[in-house]
This record gives structure tokens, sequence and C-alpha cells, in this order.
């Protein structure tokens, strides 16, 4: 029997019908028309407007207000059009759209029971070279040149600040309840990894819930920070689901017994998009 639940985001129409010969749960999110078999983020209560600056979070505040208690009691995953969750690694030319059926996770395997949550594997922020952060943020290192030396203090808090703004992430975290200030930013400042790409898989509705009402409030919050209108360039006008991805890897590693899990990469635009829209 089936025990995974795999909601599967993407923002094109004509994915329907292969995301769901995966097994997986059709989300249709952004702009485009999406017919009465999809699932989405614009019915219900809804931030759906919001998707430009939220990414996948706008349907995850859907879940949260609409869906949740509507699921069965399986492992509830998330994965992406060009992310997709696997039990083993694979190099890129080892991928392509007929492969994916059997490279995919359909199952979580009777060794993760023991376990409530499933998380990417992590990213690495301190093994990037030196010269790629030099050439797009000098200015960081002219104030704070201990990190041209020191791979340690190349935290999540610096490429946070390094991608996403100067101190966006440190006064962001100053509007955390106190259950999660001081042990998130204690978690960002020694931290050299975290678990990308917003992607999780969570064995209890109950533990999901707590997460989504732990995250939203803050993320609400923090849109009286950094507002809309003036976030300029994808890494602030994205600002929301970043902050979120890094409280993601934070919070499951806090509060759940998880484990590790590969995330392969294969755009399925590629093979897809010159297809009808809404195939069904």
């Amino acid at each position: 029997m089936k025990n995974l639940n795999m909601f599967c985001l993407t923002l094109e129409p004509n994915h329907y019908k292969f995301i769901k010969e995966l097994g997986y749960i059709p989300v249709g999110l952004g702009e485009k028309e999406f017919n009465e078999n999809w699932l989405s983020d614009k019915s219900g209560i809804n931030i759906s407007k919001k998707n430009k600056n939220y990414g996948e979070y706008t349907y995850h505040y859907w879940i949260w207000k609409n869906y949740l208690d509507k699921l069965d009691d399986k492992w509830i995953g998330f994965c992406q059009y060009r992310k997709f969750w696997s039990l083993k690694n694979f190099n890129n030319n080892e991928i392509n759209i007929k492969s994916l059926e059997t490279q995919v996770l359909k199952q979580i395997p009777k060794e993760f029971e023991n376990y409530e949550a499933i998380l990417g594997e992590p990213m690495f922020i301190n093994q990037w070279r030196t010269m790629k952060f030099l050439k797009k943020g000098l200015k960081i290192f002219i104030k704070r040149p201990a990190l041209l030396f020191s791979e340690t203090k190349r935290n999540i808090n610096f490429h946070f600040d390094f991608m996403h703004g100067e101190n966006n992430l440190k006064n962001a975290i100053d509007l955390l309840d106190m259950n999660n200030k001081n042990d998130f930013k204690n978690f960002v400042n020694t931290e050299v990894s975290f678990n990308p790409h917003n992607m999780f898989i969570c064995k209890s509705k109950s533990k999901l819930k707590r997460y989504y009402e732990e995250l939203f409030p803050w993320l609400e919050k923090c849109e009286n920070l950094f507002g809309f209108e003036n976030l300029k360039g994808y890494g602030k006008t994205r600002i929301y689901g970043f902050l979120a991805e890094r409280f993601m890897s934070y919070w499951f590693k806090k509060n759940t017994k998880y484990s590790i899990m590969p995330i392969i990469f294969y755009d399925i635009r590629k093979d897809l998009n010159s297809f009808s829209s809404n195939e069904s």
C-alpha cells in the first residue's frame, strides 16, 4: 500500500499527465490557468497573489488553511517540476524524461519508519570559492575581511547577506517569537550548510501544522519590514521564500527526528512544454 502523498508543484498546465503518471498530486501555481483537475493556491483562504514573493509557500499556506485535515495518514512530501526526490544520486547525464519514472521516489522505505521528517542533502556554502563571493559581495568582504581567510565564518547568515541583502536575515529573526528567536539566530550564525529548495517530507499532519503555525505568522511580520513594492532582483523579490527555506532547515532539525535523502534535477519543461496546455 502506498504510504506517500507527494505534491508536485509546477507553473505549467501541460505537465498534468506526466505528474499523474508518476503517482504524484499535480499542483498548479502562478498566473496561468489550470483546470479543475489540479490543486492550486487560488481557492478558499489563500495568499496566491503573493506567489512572486513567496514561491512554493503560497501553496503551503493554502494547505495549512484549507486542506491539511483532508489528507490521509501518510507521509506528506513536496517536489517541483525540475527537482525530485530519489533514493540515490544520479549524474545529470543519467536523467531524462523517461528515466524519471524509475528514478524518483514513489514510496518511503521501511528504513525511514523511525524518522519524522526527510530533508534534502545539505548545501555547504562555506565550500564556495572565495572568488565567487568577491564578484558579487565585495562590499561585505571590505567590511568583514576575516571572511576571506575563514571558511567557518561563511555561515548561513553571511550567505543570506551576500545573496539576499545585508542584515535582512538578522532583522527578520528579530521578529520571531521567543520560542525560536535565539535558537534560529544561533543556527544561522554557526551552521555552514542548510537543506535547500524548500523541499521536505513530513510524516505527521500535526507536526506539519505546528511548522506552519510557527512559520507563517513570522513571515507576515516580515512583510511589514520588507514590503513588496521595493524588492528588486530575484534574490530580494523572492525573499519570503528564502527566509522560509532557511527556517525550514532549522525547524525540522530542531523539532523532528530527521533523515536525509537525495534530490535530483531535471527540468521537465524541456520535453513537455511543446504539448497542449491543460492536458488531463
